[in-house]
């Protein structure tokens, strides 16, 4: 992996301070579709091969895993969220590294991508976030499973649009995937993304029940084809989240994406990943397969809630030399 200095992995910069084109989307090109293959045995050959294959220590170290953070959405969505906790979160947000560890690492101004959090919670994720560059994402679309009535999934993203939102985390109807009804996934990702409106969309196709690798590619193609801003593994309730075979077929989609229509959509693994090193996996990953361009908050993410808290110690013991527990690094 070829490594940066500390001082270029300090990226608060939001999704509003880039320049990146939107992806428009184009018209569903069912050849293309129906020609996505994905070899299972190779694809989990090379996820095999990623975490002993590359290693950054010391100095680079510590500017990799802030670059993790610069990436996370720090996220809670729990049956039991307060305002309290959320306004923890975001604090979290603003400073997610203790400031004695940030001046030492010469980090100041480092926060995480965005807060993720319900519809209704986001009037509280705003106000707490005011002023700071970071942007509030939220579920919608009857997450997690997706199967409201379509109007009110439509209507969620607009309420939580007006409400400041400025990511949408939708859910697709796994139906459509594995019915093969590629039409109507496109349909149903057109209509979302025209509710999100200049919203960025992020597009959970919730891969661990999608059935086969050749599903994920497809339903990966499908949904940037209908103008998705970010596919998304998972929603993190399914029993199998984020993994490197999955993350590899869609970010080679990503990769074929860009490659014909000049558009870059961006990646985000959520669930499952809470190591500091699984963190230096998928960055290195996303390097080796896209290209230092992904990485930057505008084009991945990590749907996380406790890596921050890994992140958060090893970069301690990079500073002092010692682990330290974790009750020191709160994470909200």
């Amino acid at each position: 992996m070829q490594t940066e200095t500390a001082a270029t992995a300090q990226l608060p910069q939001t999704i509003a301070e880039q320049h990146e084109p939107r992806n428009p989307g184009m018209e569903l090109d069912m050849d293309w579709v129906m020609t996505a293959r994905a070899n299972r045995s190779a694809i989990e050959r090379r996820a095999a091969t990623l975490p002993g294959r590359r290693s950054v220590k010391k100095d680079y170290q510590a500017a990799w895993l802030a670059r993790a953070i610069s990436c996370i959405d720090l996220t809670t969505l729990a049956g039991d969220d307060t305002e309290g906790r959320v306004r923890r979160l975001c604090a979290k947000a603003r400073q997610p590294v203790r400031a004695d560890l940030l001046e030492a690492l010469g980090m100041q101004g480092l926060t995480t991508g965005a807060v993720c959090v319900y519809h209704d919670m986001v009037d509280t994720a705003v106000e707490a976030l005011k002023g700071s560059g970071i942007p509030v994402a939220a579920v919608s679309t009857g997450f997690p499973a997706g199967l409201s009535p379509f109007h009110l999934r439509l209507a969620e993203i607009g309420e939580s649009v007006k409400a400041g939102a400025e990511e949408i985390d939708i859910v697709i109807t796994r139906r459509h995937v594995l019915q093969g009804n590629w039409q109507a996934l496109y349909d149903e990702m057109k209509a979302f993304s025209a509710a999100c409106g200049e919203a960025h969309v992020k597009a959970i196709l919730a891969t661990g029940e999608l059935g086969t690798l050749q599903n994920v590619a497809k339903a990966s193609l499908v949904c940037m084809m209908a103008g998705a801003d970010f596919i998304k593994t998972s929603t993190g309730k399914e029993s199998v989240n984020a993994t490197l075979p999955v993350s590899l077929v869609m970010i080679r989609a990503i990769r074929d994406y860009h490659q014909r229509t000049g558009y870059r959509v961006g990646y985000k693994p959520a669930g499952g990943i809470s190591k500091a090193k699984d963190s230096l996996v998928y960055l290195s990953l996303i390097k080796e397969e896209l290209g230092d361009r992904w990485l930057r908050p505008d084009l991945f993410r990590f749907g996380a809630s406790s890596l921050l808290g890994d992140i958060e110690r090893q970069l301690e013991h990079h500073v002092t030399g010692a682990y330290s527990a974790s009750w020191r690094h709160a994470a909200g």
